[in-house]
């Protein structure tokens, strides 16, 4: 009888540790932005991109979900032209880049305050998968302003990810925009 009293007690206790420490892991919000109107023709809308709305709160994060060897994400779509809708160059050269490589940009967390710069990222999805380059900052802290081409911030899970990469995941044209996926540090 004692026995199953302190099995039974140390299952709970090994529960609720874990749980906490799953717990521990999310990342939450770190404050929120208030959107602002864009100026007229400052918000560029290629790729379906969001404009802040002016009032709207907008949650920031300086973090992301941990990095494990099967990252869960969501895949966006960007362009890293000039003139395209990602905004400036790109945080990790300040360069642009064609849209027909296989770059992306990670949020805030993920991107580590650019240590994964240049490095390469599996991307898994429908099936297929796609090594793509790290070349920029899906910035989760900031957003709603004309250095963020008065585009929402990140959520804390992006890949933003070039029409290269969504080409390679086999996604047809019509269906391109938002995918969950898995990514990787590629090895």
């Amino acid at each position: 009888m004692k026995t199953s009293i302190f099995f039974l007690v140390g299952l709970v206790i090994l529960f609720l540790t874990l749980s906490s420490q799953v717990e521990a892991s999310k990342c939450r919000p770190s404050g929120r932005v208030r959107g602002k109107k864009p100026p007229p023709g400052q918000c560029n809308t290629e790729d379906d991109s969001d404009c802040c709305v002016e009032g709207k709160m907008y949650k920031v994060y300086e973090c992301s979900p941990p990095v494990t060897g099967n990252t869960k994400a969501y895949l966006t779509l960007n362009s890293f032209e000039a003139g395209g809708d990602g905004g400036g160059p790109s945080e990790c050269d300040n360069s642009y880049h064609s849209d027909d490589t296989p770059v992306v940009a990670l949020s805030t967390g993920w991107y580590s305050g650019g240590s994964r710069c240049h490095n390469n990222i599996t991307i898994s999805a429908n099936g297929r998968s796609v090594v793509a380059m790290v070349v920029d900052e899906c910035d989760s802290t900031e957003g709603c302003d004309k250095d963020h081409d008065y585009q929402p911030p990140c959520a804390d899970n992006i890949v933003d990810a070039s029409k290269a990469v969504w080409k390679a995941l086999g996604v047809s044209r019509d269906d391109w925009g938002g995918l969950d996926i898995t990514w990787s540090d590629a090895s």
